[in-house]
């Protein structure tokens, strides 16, 4: 079955820590422009201190998940931490004793991800939040593995829902949060959790994809 092992997973919590780094600044600008603009600060803050965490460390994927959610959870401030907590920890805890990455396997990891985060907040599809850009790209990913997709292209589809959903938030009325308060003033501007969503969807997708590459040269 089609799949990469848990074992070599922590590149890509790595890899979401080092892209979260990159866009720090970008983050807080797109949150400053309707919220409070620390997003990018305090998302930078959290995953850089899971890195130190995951340093000269043997950790598996759903092993770096589950640090870096606690750490976000219980080191950050605002209300991104306890929502990024929530999905990489339901994600990490729904795999943590499987020994390989099926496509059916991270199918659950997203769902599980979703679960527990609607279990601490209301949002939905269309609100101009997080969910925008995941539920899209958890739905794409199911769609594909349902019509015979292989993983890689199941994640390719995955990340071009999760880029479409992030841009969907410029055209929505804030409902939740700090912008909620703006209303229709909120509308033209992308949502900043949608934005870190995507980037973090993006990087998981691409690093998946890498690992199943290295998967099939070594059986070669």
């Amino acid at each position: 079955m089609e799949g990469f092992s848990n074992i070599a997973g922590k590149p890509v919590v790595l890899k979401m820590i080092a892209d979260i780094q990159t866009n720090k600044a970008y983050l807080g600008e797109i949150d400053g422009l309707i919220g409070d603009g620390d997003h990018g600060m305090n998302m930078n803050k959290g995953f850089s201190i899971c890195k130190e965490h995951l340093a000269n460390r043997d950790f598996t994927l759903t092993q770096s998940l589950h640090e870096l959610g606690e750490v976000l959870l219980n080191d950050i401030g605002g209300s991104m931490g306890p929502i990024y907590g929530a999905i990489f920890i339901g994600m990490a805890d729904y795999a943590d004793q499987k020994e390989t990455i099926t496509a059916e396997i991270f199918a659950g990891m997203l769902d599980a991800g979703l679960n527990d985060l609607w279990e601490i907040i209301q949002a939905q599809v269309g609100d101009k939040t997080i969910i925008d850009t995941l539920v899209p790209a958890r739905d794409a990913f199911r769609r594909a593995i349902i019509a015979g997709k292989d993983f890689t292209s199941a994640l390719q589809e995955f990340k071009k829902a999760s880029e479409s959903g992030m841009l969907s938030t410029r055209d929505l009325v804030a409902k939740f949060g700090r912008s909620s308060r703006l209303g229709v003033r909120s509308r033209g501007v992308l949502d900043a959790g949608a934005v870190s969503c995507n980037i973090i969807l993006r990087v998981m997708a691409d690093e998946m994809m890498n690992l199943l590459v290295q998967k099939i040269e070594t059986t070669i």
